[in-house]
């Protein structure tokens, strides 16, 4: 008995009606990136494990899928190292190669290699899949697609308006109803140093990142097996327990990290963000959450994450500025600044949601109905006129029963279907028939084209 198929866990197949769905996702990220000038970049699935380790902390590590080096691949190991194993050595002897975690990181590399034929400040988009080795559940998927715009070589904050724009308008055009949290990298850096744990920066801001999922409790508990003392978590609580207005927070916190220049830099920064933000009236609800920290090493400055109201599904986008991911590759001090859109959890909530544009799973807008060989050769050159006017259809391939034809017309969301038979190839008069309404109509081939193009 032959096995039955399956898959990986955390992966999955697309059908026509997903991937058509999918596309509408994409095109529209696509159009906006392009409104605002980037310019698309692709890189491999596949990247040296010296690329990738170290740049996500201990937890990204973790979850990089590794690929065992091609051949004998236990060459370089010798068998007592399998007594008592060290997963790490034995690992950078087996692998050199890894499938990428993200399009950030492969896109530093990319600036680097090609650094003389880039025109700075570079504005790239990046659409393509990438990998986690993920505990799958809903929304988290070991593999999935993202949709990378950063641009680099630049510290101007106008960068990061522009990106909160991109955001508001990709989630307006989709329909989309969200909220918009922005933190800085450098205040959170601020309040580590005021509290006496500069060393503990990272710790900090993994554990502050969890608050909205596990609780204050929880993380501060976190913070203590990390090793800050009871002095520092103590004077950690009015800074996570802050609310108010922004014109409320704001002084309280110069008044906190008034001895702490980098602190004081970061609320130099949101401010300037945020007062750009308020002029140009989003669609979108935004806030300044200090309790966002994205939990990637490699942000310095500026950070956002977005999450759609009306379901619990996680962050659906974010990102934010690193101020020198491009040093670790040999080209140091060129800033960057960039956002990523989760499409497989953006396709979640619009699925969920019901927000998909009824027309979105339709490739053709209309069918032909194939009634013989003589109307089979007269549908197919009015087919190749209705092309040619840039509309998307087909002509049903066999002389099937009516019935069958029309079925197959309205599972594929097929909005119209046009009967040519003896009499229409006489007269020049066609039925459209439309198959939402079920309304017919006589109409000739301009007539046709004004419908279809409406």
């Amino acid at each position: 008995m032959a096995q039955k198929p399956s898959i990986p866990k955390g992966t999955r197949d697309f059908s026509p009606e997903e991937m058509m769905r999918r596309n509408y996702i994409f095109d529209t990220i696509r159009n906006v990136f392009q409104k605002y000038g980037y310019q698309p970049i692709e890189t491999p699935a596949i990247e040296n494990l010296s690329t990738l380790t170290g740049k996500y902390g201990e937890e990204g590590d973790r979850l990089l899928f590794k690929i065992l080096n091609s051949g004998d691949f236990l060459k370089k190991t010798i068998p007592d190292e399998f007594v008592n194993p060290n997963l790490n050595k034995i690992t950078s002897k087996i692998c050199e190669k890894g499938l990428r975690y993200d399009l950030t990181v492969p896109f530093a590399r990319y600036v680097v290699q090609n650094r003389n034929d880039i025109t700075f400040p570079f504005k790239r988009y990046q659409i393509q899949p990438v990998w986690r080795a993920d505990k799958p559940q809903k929304g988290r998927y070991r593999e999935f697609y993202q949709c990378d715009v950063d641009v680099i070589g630049s510290n101007s904050l106008v960068n990061e308006v522009e990106l909160i724009l991109i955001i508001d308008e990709v989630f307006t055009k989709l329909g989309i109803n969200t909220k918009i949290k922005i933190n800085n990298r450098k205040i959170l850096a601020g309040i580590a140093e005021v509290i006496g744990e500069v060393d503990k920066i990272i710790d900090i801001t993994v554990a502050i990142d969890k608050l909205d999922k596990i609780g204050l409790e929880k993380v501060n508990e976190e913070l203590s097996t990390k090793g800050l003392s009871d002095d520092s978590i103590e004077k950690l609580q009015p800074i996570l327990n802050l609310e108010g207005l922004l014109k409320d927070k704001f002084p309280k916190l110069m008044e906190i990290l008034a001895d702490s220049e980098i602190g004081m830099k970061g609320l130099e920064e949101i401010m300037t963000v945020l007062k750009h933000i308020k002029e140009l009236e989003l669609n979108n609800k935004w806030s300044f959450d200090l309790t966002l920290a994205r939990g990637l090493n490699y942000y310095t400055g500026a950070i956002f994450e977005v999450e759609a109201k009306g379901i619990q599904i996680g962050s659906i986008c974010g990102g934010g500025r690193y101020d020198d991911l491009t040093g670790i590759f040999g080209l140091p001090d060129v800033s960057g600044v960039g956002i990523s859109f989760g499409a497989d959890r953006v396709y979640d909530v619009m699925n969920e949601l019901d927000l998909f544009p009824k027309d979105s799973i339709s490739t053709s807008r209309i069918m032909l109905v194939n009634f013989g060989e003589e109307e089979e050769k007269y549908c197919l050159k009015i087919l190749k006129k209705i092309r040619k006017a840039g509309i998307h259809a087909e002509l049903y391939p066999d002389y099937a029963k009516m019935k069958k034809q029309m079925k197959y017309a309205d599972q594929k969301s097929i909005p119209a279907v046009l009967l040519i038979g003896v009499e229409e190839m006489e007269t020049g008069l066609y039925t459209h028939k439309n198959m939402h309404t079920g309304d017919q109509q006589k109409v000739n081939f301009e007539q046709l084209l004004e419908i279809l193009k409406n």
